[in-house]
């Protein structure tokens, strides 16, 4: 049997301070990681076993087990990589604490969003909620509806805002950058370019097994300059996309500029497009057509989120932070 490793202790790096052994917090969050990623596992039979649930209802439509794939992906894919870093930090590995400080980052700026726009749609859902017919209980009164908005932020606060930051905090610690270098002294495939483009490559490749996967549940509905494309035209569509992100993200992950100019250029033809298709077109449309249950449209409708001039509103809000992201890592690529 191999002996364990004994402790490293600190090095003097060419004009730098000594660093402190961080080997001890990359067990204690590599633990913490696998835990999540666990967590991350169990929504998987928990989707499944509510949607058999609801469909046992009076009146419920039958269960529609493709609209579930792309929840079920996103939740295995998640909780089989957060498994998999958290190994990698136990092991204090420079890929699992590069991989994990994006994903820790991107945690961070998902939460801050849903966040601000929680006590906005919780308000909306809970005030849309129907009585209940059958026990005779009447709508939630405005001070139930606002004490459950508070606790709901309050939650997605502390989730979604203050642990990805301590997350944050610790993988980006020059402490931890300096245990993991030392520790795992291989150059690794995250060291081949900068973080903050690794962490757009990292997207966009996500990107490329969720668009093929939307033809296999029916949900290939894209809107194209003024119009939803869906059927075989929408399938071609995810095709496209899929293929575009793939290469962006490769060629980008190379520090090439061909790379940085595609995902421009795409960005801004599907903004563009977006745009254009939902002044003219309600999302409702595209959810018809994705063949959702009235009722779930129905329920969709009545809170208006996205209904009208919003999803043109809300499409420009997201892309703009985008496209300043791209002019940021401008900088680290090769000039031709």
């Amino acid at each position: 049997m191999n002996e364990p490793n004994p402790p490293i202790p600190p090095v003097e790096a060419a004009g730098l301070p000594t660093y402190k052994d961080r080997s001890a917090g990359l067990v204690v969050f590599g633990i913490l990681t696998l835990l999540l990623g666990c967590l991350a596992g169990l929504f998987v039979p928990l989707m499944l076993f509510g949607q058999v649930m609801a469909a046992k209802a009076p009146n419920a439509p039958p269960v529609n087990y493709a609209v579930m794939v792309p929840g079920i992906a996103v939740y295995g894919l998640l909780a089989v990589a957060l498994i998999w870093l958290g190994i990698g930090s136990i092991q204090a590995r420079r890929w699992a604490r590069a991989l994990l400080l994006i994903f820790s980052w991107s945690w961070l700026i998902m939460g801050i969003c849903m966040t601000a726009v929680m006590p906005f749609v919780m308000s909306k859902t809970m005030a849309n909620l129907p009585p209940n017919a059958k026990t005779g209980q009447p709508i939630m009164p405005p001070g139930a509806i606002t004490g459950m908005v508070i606790g709901m932020t309050i939650f997605f606060f502390v989730c979604f805002v203050l642990v990805p930051a301590v997350w944050t905090f610790f993988y980006n610690s020059r402490h931890v950058k300096a245990t993991c270098e030392t520790r795992d002294p291989v150059t690794r495939w995250t060291d081949a370019c900068p973080l903050p483009v690794l962490a757009i490559c990292l997207w966009t490749w996500l990107a490329v097994p969720l668009m093929l996967v939307m033809p296999l549940t029916g949900l290939a509905v894209m809107p194209c300059f003024g119009m939803f494309v869906s059927g075989l035209t929408g399938s071609l569509f995810c095709l496209v996309i899929a293929a575009v992100w793939g290469v962006a993200g490769w060629w980008l992950y190379r520090l090439d500029a061909r790379g940085w100019w595609l995902i421009l250029i795409a960005m801004v033809l599907f903004m563009v497009s977006a745009l254009m298709t939902y002044a003219h077109h309600d999302i409702i449309e595209m959810y018809q057509l994705q063949k959702l249950p009235q009722a779930q449209i129905d329920q969709m409708q009545k809170m208006g989120l996205f209904t009208g001039n919003r999803m043109s509103w809300f499409t420009a809000l997201c892309s703009l932070p985008l496209l300043g992201y791209l002019l940021f890592i401008k900088k680290y690529l090769r000039k031709s």
